[in-house]
């Protein structure tokens, strides 16, 4: 998955917002700038344990979001760069 050759919808990345310490190695891996890094929304922070919340916490509250997912190929570079493995990139289903 180094090639960047899926259609663009075809994948989608994933974020572990458990594993995501908000470092933004992503941002600038992907070359169709799928990703962005800022302050986790209030019902994502919600929905994780306590002890993930403190940890968030400690990295000031940020994680990656994925604003432009449709534009994602593929190519893995996410996946690679990002040092908490937080990311996982999906097929979709909806062809």
């Amino acid at each position: 998955m180094t090639d960047c050759t899926a259609t663009p919808g075809t994948w989608h990345p994933v974020v572990d917002r458990s594993r995501c310490e908000g470092k933004a190695a992503c941002v600038p891996a992907c070359p169709y700038d799928v990703f962005e890094v800022r302050t986790i929304d209030e019902n994502d922070r919600r929905d994780l344990s306590f002890l993930t919340r403190l940890k968030l916490r400690v990295h000031g509250n940020r994680t990656a979001y994925t604003p432009h997912a449709d534009a994602c190929r593929a190519c893995g570079l996410c996946v690679t760069a990002c040092p908490e493995k937080a990311i996982s990139l999906v097929r979709n289903t909806n062809e």
